[in-house]
C-alpha cells in the first residue's frame, strides 16, 4: 500500500506539468498531450523496427540455440539502435516537463536529440548490453541449479533496470562525461529509495497493462510514458538536492 501510495504521488506530481484550463483549454491540453506521447513512442518504434522484431521473435523460438543466436543478435542490435532511440525520447520529454520548445516540432526535436547523442548512447549502450547479457546467462545458468542465487540476481536485475533508466535521466540532464553519469547514475539509484520505487512500479505497471491488458500501449504509448514518468520522478529528486543546498548555503 505504501509503495502504491508512492507510485500515484509521482504521477501525480508528473502530471502536474499539464496546465489545464476551463473545459475547452483541457480538452485541448490533454489532446495535446496525447499527441505528444504518441509521436514520440511512434518515433521509438520506428527506430527500434529490427530490434524489435528480433525480439518478437524470440518468443517463438523453439531451440535453445535458435534462442541465443537471436539473444546475440539482440545484443548487437541494442547500442545501435534501442539505447540511442530511448535517450531522444528521455531527452523529449525532458524538454516538456522543464516547459522548453527550443527545436520546434516533435519529429525535429526527437531527430536533433537522436543525432546529438548517438555517439554517447552508443558507447553507454555498449557498456550497459554486456551487463545486461552478463546478467541474462547467469540467470540462465543458475535457475537450474540454486534458487537462492537464482532470486538474488533477479534482484540484481531490477537493480540494473533502474540503474539504466536513471541512466537516461542523467545523461539528457547533465552536461559530463560518460562514466561520470554512470557513476552518478549508479549513486541515485543505490541512493534514492523514492526513485527507485517509482521507476519501478511504474515501468511495471505500464509494461503489464500493455503485455497483458492492452496491447496497443505498447506500441502507442509505453516508452514514452515510462520515460515521461521516471524524468518526472528523476527531476523532483533533482529540485530537493538543489533546494536542500540552496537552503545550505
Amino acid at each position: 500500500m505504501f509503495s502504491c501510495t508512492i507510485w500515484v504521488r509521482e504521477i501525480c506530481w508528473g502530471l502536474g506539468y499539464m496546465n489545464f484550463g476551463g473545459f475547452t483549454g483541457g480538452l485541448y491540453t490533454v489532446s495535446e498531450w496525447i499527441m505528444r506521447f504518441f509521436v514520440v513512442n511512434i518515433l521509438w518504434v520506428i527506430f527500434n523496427i529490427p530490434f524489435l522484431f528480433i525480439l518478437f521473435n524470440m518468443f517463438f523460438v523453439g531451440q535453445i540455440e535458435g534462442l541465443f543466436f537471436l539473444i546475440i543478435i539482440l545484443a548487437i542490435l541494442a547500442p545501435i539502435l534501442l539505447f540511442p532511440a530511448t535517450s531522444a525520447v528521455f531527452a523529449s520529454v525532458r524538454e516538456w516537463i522543464m516547459k522548453k520548445n527550443e527545436h520546434g516540432g516533435l519529429t525535429k526535436t526527437f531527430w536533433i536529440f537522436y543525432k546529438e547523442n548517438y555517439k554517447r548512447s552508443l558507447l553507454a549502450g555498449i557498456i550497459f548490453t554486456v551487463m545486461w547479457v552478463v546478467w541474462a546467462f547467469d540467470v540462465y545458468f543458475f535457475s537450474n541449479i540454486n534458487i537462492i542465487i537464482t532470486i538474488i540476481f533477479l534482484i540484481m536485475g531490477v537493480i540494473l533496470f533502474v540503474w539504466t533508466i536513471n541512466f537516461f535521466s542523467v545523461t539528457v540532464h547533465y552536461h559530463m562525461k560518460l562514466f561520470q553519469s554512470l557513476k552518478n547514475a549508479l549513486l541515485i539509484t543505490l541512493g534514492s529509495p523514492l526513485l527507485f520505487i517509482t521507476v519501478v512500479l511504474s515501468s511495471a505497471v505500464i509494461l503489464y497493462i500493455g503485455i497483458f491488458v492492452f496491447q496497443a500501449l505498447l506500441i502507442f504509448f509505453a516508452s514514452s510514458m515510462i520515460a515521461f514518468l521516471s524524468f518526472a520522478a528523476f527531476y523532483r529528486s533533482y529540485l530537493k538536492i538543489v533546494e536542500k543546498e540552496e537552503i545550505e548555503e
